[in-house]
């Protein structure tokens, strides 16, 4: 089965428009979801993540006849690590399995966007831009979401409103591109310029253009924050490193006490058409070391952290002949960090009986993403419900904010 490309896609090259400059003071978000000083992270996964693997549901008595080879199980080499009664998770998930234990990771499982169709391209942009169809690439709900946050602190008096969210990654994510200026930071990927390249530019554009030397000033110290000293390019987006050195890069950034509180990072390479096992293996282990690495950079604002890992759409119940999945319906989402409501699959589980999957080949979606994205920014940052079914979420008023989310 053939599918679009995926990297670079048309959606971001439809949406970069100059989203990636650097402003190093950042008003912060307003402390009043419950004093608290947050973080929201998103994590989009580019290719249709299945589901069913990722958290295979081994108490099912239809899973393994429709996975055959390619069941996990409970026992044996490369068992599964058990959730609860019914689902277990990826082998290769060790880190996320104990932040489940210790109650900062939550599992949303047979979710979905209103999406129902099997295109990448629209899956991407239903999810990123947060309206009920595809077409819109002018902005994403992230962005409109923060567009719409109760004003907080300013650090800096001459930064007035231009930004509080980050975008990670070469081209920011279609979610959090629009209206509001967003800080843009990349992983170094070349050669690093020389120690003494940067303060003679900084001196040259000194004497001529003092605000390009300012923004030139900026990034520098972006950098510095987001990737230390010992931090080298490793990978892009599809790869565990790459993905691990981004999610430590926006850590530092965001734990920054002047710096952004919304950050939005998308991991390349989920469609498994063939050969599912060894990449998702490969995928997931990139997944769960990223999210290791966030609790580990971001210190004590762990505790104020939200991070929601989200794909397109999900994979046929039933693998095909090349020991892959193809587009499908129903997934999983994760939602991880220390403001986390955590230790549970969240599910209203359809069941895998032919006549209760969609098409008689996909799992059915039971949960509406919107719902817990909703709930995420009540609970979290103090957003107005009635503001996120027109604006951010257009169309969705008739979905309620899953609440109860967040401690």
């Amino acid at each position: 089965m053939s599918c679009e490309p995926l990297s670079p896609s048309r959606r971001a090259i439809l949406g970069a428009s100059g989203a990636l400059f650097a402003w190093s003071f950042i008003p912060r978000l307003a402390r009043a979801a419950g004093g608290r000083d947050p973080r929201f992270v998103t994590i989009v996964l580019r290719g249709a993540l299945d589901g069913l693997t990722a958290v295979p549901p081994l108490g099912d008595p239809d899973y393994e006849g429709l996975r055959e080879t390619i069941a996990l199980r409970r026992d044996g080499p490369g068992a599964a690590l058990p959730l609860d009664g019914l689902f277990a998770l990826h082998p290769a998930m060790p880190n996320v399995r104990r932040l489940y234990a210790a109650g900062e990771v939550a599992v949303i499982h047979a979710c979905c966007t209103p999406y129902r169709q099997r295109s990448h391209f629209d899956g991407q942009d239903v999810l990123e831009s947060g309206y009920p169809g595809p077409g819109h690439v002018e902005s994403g709900w992230l962005n409109r979401l923060i567009a719409g946050l109760p004003a907080g602190d300013s650090v800096d008096p001459t930064a007035g409103g231009r930004g509080r969210g980050l975008a990670v990654g070469a081209m920011p994510p279609l979610v959090i591109r629009g209206a509001v200026p967003v800080l843009g930071w990349a992983p170094a990927t070349l050669r690093p310029a020389d120690g003494d390249l940067a303060p003679r530019l900084a001196d040259l554009y000194g004497e001529s253009d003092p605000v390009l030397a300012k923004l030139l000033d900026e990034g520098i110290r972006t950098g510095k924050i987001a990737e230390g000293i010992d931090l080298k390019g490793r990978g892009g987006p599809g790869d565990p490193a790459g993905m691990e050195q981004m999610a430590r890069g926006a850590a530092r950034l965001l734990k920054e006490p002047e710096g952004p509180r919304i950050a939005a990072l998308a991991f390349e390479g989920w469609d498994t058409h063939a050969q599912e096992v060894d990449r998702l293996a490969k995928l997931l282990g990139g997944l769960d070391t990223s999210l290791a690495a966030f609790k580990e950079e971001m210190g004590p604002a762990w505790k104020d952290t939200a991070i929601l890992v989200v794909t397109e759409f999900g994979r046929t119940a039933r693998i095909n002949g090349t020991l892959g999945t193809d587009h499908g319906t129903g997934t999983v989402a994760f939602l991880a960090g220390g403001a986390v409501k955590g230790a549970r699959v969240i599910a209203d589980w359809p069941g895998l009986k032919p006549n209760q999957l969609v098409d008689g080949r996909d799992l059915a979606a039971t949960t509406d993403l919107r719902a817990v994205i909703k709930g995420i920014a009540v609970d979290l940052l103090d957003a107005d419900p009635k503001r996120l079914g027109t604006l951010v979420l257009p169309g969705s008023a008739g979905v309620a904010p899953m609440r109860g989310l967040i401690v």
